[in-house]
C-alpha cells in the first residue's frame, strides 16, 4: 500500500492541531488512512470501537475511500451520526439516513449503526432516545465537517451553546445553514428545506477521545479563517475547536487560502 500523502503545512491554533494538504483528492486520502489505522487499532486494543460520522459533500470522498481501504473489522464497530432533519422520511433523497445507509452501512455491515429518525412521532423523546445510547458507548472517534456558517452539525450560531446541557436537541435551522443545503443540491429552493432538524450538541460531538475535523473546498475558506482566527464565539460555532485537544482540522489549499 502506498504512503499515505503528507501535509504541506502544519500549525496549531490554540490547542487545535491543523494539518494543510496540497488538494482534496489529497486529503481525502490521508484522512480516510488516519480512520482505518485510528478504528483497527482501537478495535485491537479493546475489542471494539464507536464513531461519529457526519454527512455532507465534504465527506462524500473522505468516506468512499475509507470503505474501499479494508483493514477494518467492522462487525466490531458501532457507528453514529451527528443530525437529521425533522419531518424528512428515510426514503428522502436529503435524508441523512439514506446518506448513511448507501455510503457506510449497506457497504460494511456495521456492528450497529445508530439513526435519528427524522420522522419520528415523538421527536423529543427521539432525543432522549439517542442521547441514552451515546451515553452508554464511549466514542471513540468523531468525524466532523463544517458549515458555511461556522456551524459544527447543526448548532447554527442561534442555537450553539459550547456549554450544552442537552447532547441531541431540535433546532430552528439558519437561512444561511439551509441555502447551503441548496446550493448543495438536496432541496430546490430555501422554502423546501425543512426549518428544524436534530443535531449533537457541541458537547456531545467533543466527547469523542478523538476528532477529526474535515474542511476542504474553497467555500470554505471563510469559516475556516473565523474559526482559526477570529474570536472563540458562537457567532462561529467550530471557533470552539481551538480549545480541543484531541482534535485535528484538515483543509486543503483552497479552504487554507485566506489564512
Amino acid at each position: 500500500m502506498p504512503s499515505a500523502p503528507l501535509p504541506i503545512r502544519s500549525f496549531n491554533a490554540d490547542a487545535l492541531k491543523v494539518e494543510v494538504f496540497a488538494t482534496y483528492a489529497d486529503l481525502s486520502t490521508a484522512v480516510a488512512r488516519r480512520v482505518q489505522e485510528l478504528l483497527a487499532g482501537t478495535i485491537a486494543r479493546q475489542g471494539s470501537a464507536a464513531a461519529i460520522l457526519a454527512t455532507g459533500n465534504s465527506q462524500i470522498r473522505f468516506l468512499k475511500e475509507l470503505v474501499a481501504l479494508g483493514g477494518v473489522d467492522w462487525s466490531r464497530v458501532t457507528l453514529f451520526h451527528m443530525d437529521e432533519y425533522l419531518g424528512v422520511p428515510a426514503d428522502h433523497s436529503a435524508c441523512f439516513r439514506r446518506y448513511m445507509k448507501e455510503r457506510v452501512a449497506s457497504l460494511v455491515n456495521p456492528r450497529a449503526f445508530h439513526y435519528l429518525g427524522g420522522d419520528a412521532e415523538l421527536p423529543l423523546d427521539e432525543c432522549a432516545r439517542y442521547t441514552a445510547l451515546l451515553k452508554v458507548q464511549p466514542i471513540d472517534l468523531c468525524c466532523l465537517g463544517i458549515g458555511e456558517n461556522g456551524h459544527l452539525a447543526f448548532n447554527d450560531p442561534p442555537v450553539a451553546r459550547f456549554d450544552d446541557a442537552h447532547w441531541v436537541k431540535l433546532v430552528k435551522l439558519d437561512d444561511a445553514c439551509k441555502m447551503q443545503q441548496v446550493k448543495e443540491g438536496h432541496f430546490p429552493s430555501l422554502e423546501a428545506v425543512p426549518p428544524y432538524a436534530f443535531t449533537l450538541t457541541i458537547p456531545a460531538l467533543c466527547s469523542a477521545k478523538k476528532m477529526l475535523c474535515l474542511a476542504p473546498e474553497l467555500r470554505k475558506a471563510v469559516p475556516v479563517k473565523n474559526t482559526l482566527q477570529g474570536p472563540v464565539s458562537t457567532a462561529c460555532p467550530a471557533s470552539f475547536l481551538r480549545t480541543q485537544a484531541q482534535c485535528d482540522m484538515l483543509l486543503d489549499q483552497d479552504s487554507a487560502s485566506l489564512l
